[in-house]
């Protein structure tokens, strides 16, 4: 099974969680379990990921909720259509993302998500994840992502102030 990650042209994969072209980002690998219809990322993270002696950083693991939000909207995208992201690669960028931090999370486990679609609407998906730590729900987030199109990130795309 190919990492959604993986599916994203190269113009799309210079992410610092998920890019695969970003030799110092994080490498995320979200895989999709379409029976289930859900997402599972697991992570490690290393000892300068400390927020203080024993648990990880909390920027980090809104990081890792956002960029396993974005990968679990591309799958649930393609699932609902009907798509094979091999020939048709989607690809999600974050408008909104609500943390909770529910407890703290211990550093030196393997960290797993698991991502779920709330909502697939034309280019919009709300995606509710859980970053799970020794078996616990330590974090709990939801993102809501919008599809998008061929050309972003290419020019001046951000529009300019006059």
């Amino acid at each position: 099974m190919k990492a959604i990650q993986l599916y994203y042209p190269p113009e799309w994969a210079h992410c610092y969680g998920c890019g695969y072209l970003n030799p110092m980002g994080l490498h995320l690998k979200t895989y999709w379990d379409k029976e289930r219809r859900e997402s599972r990322t697991a992570f490690t993270p290393s000892p300068h990921h400390t927020a203080i002696p024993g648990f990880v950083y909390g920027g980090l693991l809104a990081s890792l909720v956002d960029c396993h939000s974005t990968a679990t909207a591309a799958a649930a995208k393609a699932d609902a259509d009907g798509l094979d992201l091999e020939t048709h690669p989607l690809r999600f960028v974050t408008a909104s993302l609500k943390v909770d931090y529910l407890k703290p999370t211990p550093l030196g486990p393997e960290l797993v998500l698991v991502g779920r679609a709330k909502e697939v609407k034309g280019r919009k998906v709300v995606v509710e994840t859980e970053l799970y730590a020794n078996g616990e729900v330590t974090v709990r987030g939801e993102a809501v992502l919008v599809q998008i199109t061929e050309g972003f990130g290419q020019g001046d795309t951000v529009p300019t102030r006059r």
